[in-house]
């Protein structure tokens, strides 16, 4: 046996929130105190920490790696197990999709974000360090920087000589990498997570439509802004071209922002936007659901149901209800939340159903609070007032949240335009709205339903453009006639 090593720190930040740099054990869900070892497909991951004080707490994962067991299982031995390169190779030795795969098994709480015993600590930005002593990397130094950096990390990737001892055979394409950062420990194991096999190049194992849901779980929040978006999602999926296409569509369509060309975007903005537009949007949202103390709330247009895993999250919120008209949608939302594996209480506290936003609903009604987050722009501007009528109308919320683009924002992005008729930022979009058109429905919509309105922007303010995303925050006057009529907004 042999074995890889990967090693995590976190440095105690009281103006952050973490006071004891230990309790990063409570959102590992591993004690300090024990080592712990985990049987799995790729070998055996040990847990243990070298360094547990209140200043300073780092984890370690040892993964042992048996050559010969993985040639002889099936999914690890690749289609040609007899080859020499099956049992002599790298694969003991450097940190690649195996390490990945441990990561995913052994830390899938801390990934999910979820951490019962100290649920206050999962938002947290945390001082992070993360080292890999040997990790192959095929691209050199350069693109590990080119990964991680976008991603708000400091990092120093050291090539590793072919022969310390004879400097004239050069560098080998293997790194040791350190990165040093301010992220959630979430975001941080989601990003290693996927990286680990993308500067590899490489993957042990079949890569199927499963690791298509992996990495866009993975990467929700921060990948489909990513500048270098489609090398990384080429490479984790072994150059799969229908994956590619198919993860692209998803996380276009999760993150709502500009398609193919996100890489694009000048390079100003990537220094001044992490975290990413996406994650500022739910981050908005879940500030507005807090304000007006929302203790149930329906995602209409849930999607794969990135804002409902924060939420469930949460247990403030006793009673959740997601919506979509995909049934496709639906599923993923459901494999996100882990529905399959939840108890009783759980699967009638969050809840999914196929829904319409244009057609009244009575499973709708009741709820403190509803969000539409970029939903309302996939609507044809036909059917706005059929969708007035069921949600403000019909379901009348207290609250609702609508995010949606700003389409005089839009001049930002290389490859799209500003003002009316620009090009969208989504091919299923039906329109875009500026900042006047927006305040416009919403304030006729408000009058005609019995609702105040306040306008809210989201992500970075331009002086002439306004930010790259609009909110607007309906609530309901108590007061108001329920018939669809004209009722008092005062």
């Amino acid at each position: 046996m042999t074995a890889m090593l990967v090693t995590l720190s976190a440095s105690a930040t009281p103006d952050a929130g973490l006071v004891d740099a230990t309790d990063l054990g409570y959102l590992l869900h591993k004690h300090p105190d024990r080592a712990q070892t985990f049987d799995l497909a790729v070998g055996r991951a040990h847990v243990l920490y070298p360094e547990a004080t209140a200043q300073r707490c780092t984890v370690a994962l040892l993964l042992e790696v048996d050559p010969v067991g993985i040639v002889r299982n099936k999914r690890f031995g690749g289609s040609d197990a007899f080859s020499l390169a099956q049992y002599v190779n790298d694969r003991p030795y450097a940190a690649s999709s195996m390490v990945a795969v441990a990561v995913g098994q052994v830390f899938r709480s801390a990934m999910a974000g979820r951490c019962e015993a100290r649920p206050e600590l999962t938002g947290v930005r945390l001082d992070l360090e993360i080292h890999v002593p040997s990790l192959p990397c095929r691209g050199g130094a350069d693109l590990a920087r080119r990964l991680f950096e976008p991603l708000g990390w400091t990092v120093a990737a050291t090539p590793v000589p072919l022969d310390p001892a004879v400097s004239g055979w050069g560098d080998s394409r293997y790194v040791d990498l350190r990165l040093t950062g301010s992220l959630r420990l979430a975001d941080a194991l989601n990003q290693l997570y996927v990286m680990l096999p993308v500067l590899d190049d490489a993957k042990h194992y079949w890569v199927s439509t499963d690791e298509v849901d992996k990495l866009v779980r993975a990467g929700a929040g921060w990948l489909a802004e990513h500048p270098e978006r489609d090398e990384i999602m080429r490479r984790y999926l072994a150059h799969q071209r229908r994956y590619v296409a198919d993860a692209t569509e998803r996380l276009v369509t999760l993150d709502g922002e500009v398609g193919a060309d996100v890489g694009q975007v000048e390079p100003d903005e990537q220094v001044l936007a992490p975290p990413p537009l996406a994650r500022q949007r739910a981050d908005a949202v879940l500030a507005v659901l807090a304000e007006v103390g929302a203790g149930s709330v329906v995602d209409l247009g849930c999607g794969e149901g990135m804002l409902l895993r924060r939420l469930a999250d949460d247990r403030r919120y006793t009673r959740l209800l997601g919506t979509d008209v995909s049934a496709r949608e639906l599923d993923r939302a459901a494999t996100r939340l882990r529905l399959h594996e939840a108890s009783d209480a759980e699967r009638e506290r969050v809840r999914l159903l196929q829904s319409s936003l244009t057609y009244t609903d009575d499973r709708l009604t009741g709820f403190d609070a509803a969000v539409l987050m970029e939903v309302i722009e996939h609507v044809d501007p036909s059917r706005l007032d059929a969708f007035e009528r069921a949600v403000l109308g019909h379901a009348r919320p207290r609250v609702v949240v609508v995010t949606t683009p700003n389409v005089e924002y839009n001049v930002h992005y290389p490859t799209l335009g500003g003002g009316d008729g620009a090009t969208m930022r989504h091919p299923d979009h039906r329109f875009e709205w500026t900042r006047a058109q927006l305040r416009h429905w919403a304030q006729a919509a408000g009058r005609r339903f019995g609702y105040t309105v306040e306008h809210r922007g989201i992500g970075p303010q331009d002086a002439v453009t306004g930010p790259p995303t609009q909110m607007v925050v309906l609530t309901r006057v108590d007061r108001a006639t329920t018939d669809g009529t004209e009722g008092s907004a005062a």
